[in-house]
């Protein structure tokens, strides 16, 4: 079935209502992207933050009535129909359309991460099967590929891992691959942890890789906790995250800028000697052991 794209520019002020009204015109999808390379910088927990200049693209579907999908849209939004820009979009296998574009990614000496419509010949190589999905983490992302570096470098087999703001699970599946004994997944949000219990159980390692939701305990204790998440939480979690860590046990933090590594180091100084283990295209990872 093919479909129709109205796009229209926005100030933030006016999106909500741009949003719900082209809803309520019948739109199957509504998606926000930036239109003028303005930087948003860190929300809080729970809080959404969008550019200055918005640009809106609803996807319709297209029938006989598109003239009067537009008019009304345009009445609803009261703005002239022309500031719509509206273009016809065919119908496309999308996941296969994003999955053409994603190949397998070598971190460090033997780690892979590999598409399922790919394959790795390399006898001694460590692969991650994984296909881009709705949680993140594929190993695209600069703070991904240094966590993954980081456990092909340093994990030692037998040990235990806490992967905390798991998302899809790519770091705690990459641990047992590796040799972890068992590796704890954490997440707030839920698609993550069904994504991380579907990517497990697609690497054969559902029975390594335990997830744990918002409310859940962590067992402490680990060799080995993760943290790839964003500056502010990695700040307010210190101590909730350093209790995690075994004594001479290790801690890796990452999803922070270089620019912020200080003062994300300054909040474990009681626990750690954090320091910067790795940077890429401006980001970079903290790593110490528990004295």
């Amino acid at each position: 079935m093919p479909f129709l794209s109205i796009t229209i520019d926005l100030d933030r002020d006016e999106v909500d209502a741009a949003e719900a009204a082209c809803f309520t015109a019948g739109a199957l999808a509504v998606t926000l992207t930036d239109r003028r390379d303005d930087a948003v910088l860190e929300p809080a927990p729970g809080e959404i933050r969008l550019w200055p200049a918005t640009r809106l693209e609803a996807t319709f579907a297209q029938d006989d009535a598109t003239a009067r999908t537009v008019a009304a849209l345009a009445a609803a939004l009261d703005v002239p129909v022309a500031r719509l820009t509206v273009r016809a979009v065919a119908d496309r296998a999308w996941e296969r359309e994003w999955l053409a574009d994603f190949h397998a990614m070598r971190f460090g000496r033997r780690l892979h991460v590999c598409p399922t419509h790919e394959r790795i010949d390399d006898p001694n190589a460590v692969v991650v099967a994984l296909d881009p999905g709705l949680a993140f983490g594929t190993g695209t992302h600069a703070t991904t590929a240094l966590c993954l570096e980081w456990l092909d470098a340093h994990l030692l087999p037998g040990e235990t891992v806490i992967d905390f703001g798991c998302g899809s699970g790519i770091l705690a599946i990459a641990a047992v691959k590796l040799g972890a004994a068992r590796a704890d997944a954490h997440d707030i949000d839920p698609q993550a942890l069904v994504a991380t219990r579907d990517n497990a159980l697609a690497n054969l390692v559902a029975d390594r890789v335990v997830t744990h939701g918002a409310a859940a305990t962590l067992p402490a204790g680990a060799d080995v906790v993760l943290a790839n998440i964003l500056s502010g939480p990695l700040i307010e979690l210190a101590p909730r995250l350093a209790a995690l860590v075994r004594p001479r046990g290790h801690l890796v933090l990452a999803g922070l800028l270089a620019s912020q590594a200080a003062e994300v180091a300054a909040a474990y100084q009681s626990w750690f000697d954090l320091r910067p283990s790795g940077e890429r295209e401006g980001w970079t990872i903290l790593s110490g052991s528990k004295s």
